[in-house]
């Protein structure tokens, strides 16, 4: 019989439910009964002990919060009755020592990758137009139109196919007539064989609202990360359109990529508006020296590269009670396997590791790795706190209503993806990953912002976790979704890739999944495997201004 609640840590004085469990039903977990006082639902945690005001609430080893009211044995636990708290007071106590998983299966292994000059190695072959400002995003949304589709990346033609049946039954009917949503999407999608160019994955758009106004501060920031984009494996050339008169002059964005790689050779071309002769000439020259460019990348192919070339980056959004137990330990298995072969992994979200601190510090190869997390930490979230928020306001509404009532019970099962390797570097926000194995990265916890700074530190591939679903990618790296549940799996099946929810259910193990992540990482990896959120063109690119955000 599938067990009815979880013990995730043997000093935890919490279970948690797997699924929904009735008021004044009686669970036995090891021997032991718990008459519960309240209706559990699924993902959410009941005390396994009679708790005062000021006990502490302990979930998977560590200090997620205090109750401020009493709590029952068997009663639910609940943003009414406990508070965020965790051990702020945190410094690296010990060196660490690490038994990386057994990999020799895949010692031999390969995936197919497109090798640079420098000797990284990229996942995909695309494209990029970088705007050094907002003013030239509707030239770049001219030039989208104008290549993608007739060059076969346009994502899907179906939903202009809907609205012409839609015209087309107005005509005949005066209204919809019989058709249903269903109907109005069956039309096929372009597919890869439509592509002039077979080569060249993709053709992307950093469209953003930067690059004047605002500080100088913030265009600074937001060079370093359109450099990054411009340097990144998966990129082989670049078109950059400027206005000229803006505070990201186009000086300082080829500064900030040579500063990032001396040996920088990809074709670039500039076109800068204020010095042409007309608007529509400039976007003419762009797309007829871009469709130059494209002839000359599409002449690289995937060759066959040792799996210590990935670069993975891990996520967690929308995430869920089930996060913590299921696909993020399943990802930091499949981050142990890679580090374990050479690779390397990038746990980011800052905000959601407030309350695992002390774990991530002691993991830290290094006391100067272990300073640079600490001072990153605290810097923000005091930035945080000065406006009257801080990281202890992280978890959204829907992280709360799925189990995750705390930061820190949110940040001890998002760490999970982070799996056991010792951390090797702590990177800032736009700092390059240069060393093999498992880094920090500086970034919020929020999803389009996190991704966006993954890539910018080198990521190649993205794994990103979700309990309730979200519509997330990023614009050059290929970002594969994980379910924590078979429930969402099914539900949307249009955006996950992999269902974790095996997990829950007893039919495989943490081992099992995270291999099933590692294979699934060297088909996508290879071109092979196509990841839903590339399919459906989620090209997601949000700048951080380093300001306050979660």
């Amino acid at each position: 019989m599938a067990e009815k609640v979880l013990h995730i840590h043997p000093t935890d004085n919490v279970l948690v439910a797997l699924s929904n469990l009735s008021r004044e039903e009686q669970i036995v977990f090891e021997s032991e009964k718990f008459l519960l006082r309240d209706a559990i639902p699924g993902k959410h945690k009941f005390a396994m002990k009679d708790l005062d005001p000021g006990d502490e609430i302990i979930m998977y080893g560590v200090l997620v919060g205090k109750a401020i009211e009493p709590i029952a044995r068997g009663g639910l636990i609940h943003t009414g009755n406990i508070k965020h708290a965790s051990n702020e007071h945190y410094s690296k106590q010990k060196d660490y020592h690490w038994t990386p998983p057994d990999v020799k299966k895949w010692r031999s292994r390969t995936f197919n990758g497109y090798l640079r000059s420098d000797g990284r190695v990229g996942t995909a072959n695309y494209w990029l137009f970088i705007p050094t400002v907002f003013c030239e995003n509707r030239n770049l949304d001219y030039i989208k139109d104008a290549l993608l589709q007739q060059l076969g990346y346009a994502p899907s033609h179906k939903y202009r196919k809907a609205v012409s049946k839609l015209i087309s039954a107005f005509r005949q009917h005066g209204d919809s007539g019989a058709l249903t949503p269903q109907s109005l999407i069956s039309e096929e999608e372009i597919v890869i064989s439509d592509r002039l160019f077979k080569n060249v994955d993709g053709i992307k758009f950093l469209n953003h609202e930067g690059g004047c106004g605002g500080t100088r501060q913030d265009s600074e920031t937001l060079s370093k990360l359109l450099a990054a984009y411009a340097d990144h494996p998966n990129v082989a050339g670049i078109t950059i359109l400027s206005l000229g008169c803006q505070h990201l002059q186009v000086d300082l964005l080829l500064n900030d990529i040579k500063k990032r790689n001396s040996s920088f050779n990809k074709p670039l071309y500039v076109f800068e508006q204020q010095k042409a002769v007309s608007e529509e000439l400039m976007i003419a020259e762009a797309i007829q020296k871009t469709f130059e460019g494209l002839i000359e990348i599409n002449k690289a192919g995937r060759t066959p590269q040792p799996l210590s070339k990935l670069c993975v980056g891990v996520k967690c959004g929308g995430s869920d009670g089930f996060s913590g137990i299921s696909a993020n330990p399943s990802v930091g298995y499949a981050s142990d396997l890679i580090v374990a072969l050479g690779g390397q992994v990038l746990l980011a979200e800052f905000p959601e590791l407030f309350g695992a601190e002390q774990e991530l510090v002691d993991r830290c190869s290094t006391y100067e790795a272990a300073e640079k997390f600490t001072r990153l930490m605290k810097d923000y979230d005091a930035q945080a706190r000065a406006v009257g928020s801080g990281f202890h306001m992280n978890p959204s509404p829907g992280n709360i209503k799925d189990g995750l009532i705390t930061d820190a019970i949110k940040s001890a099962g998002a760490a999970k993806k982070g799996g056991t390797a010792p951390i090797a570097d702590v990177l800032d926000y736009t700092e390059p990953v240069l060393k093999p194995g498992l880094h920090l990265v500086c970034t919020p916890g929020n999803d389009v912002e996190a991704t966006t700074g993954k890539a910018a530190s080198g990521a190649t591939l993205i794994l990103f976790t979700t309990g309730l679903g979200t519509p997330t990618g990023n614009v050059v790296c290929p970002t594969i979704k994980l379910s924590t549940n078979t429930a969402l799996a099914n539900r949307m099946p249009d955006i996950i890739d992999v269902d974790c929810g095996g997990i829950i259910t007893g039919e495989k193990s943490l081992q099992q999944m995270g291999e099933e992540i590692l294979e699934y990482c060297i088909r996508a990896a290879s071109g092979v495997t196509v990841p839903k959120a590339v399919q459906l063109g989620q090209d997601d690119f949000i700048p951080w201004k380093r300001g306050v955000s979660l």
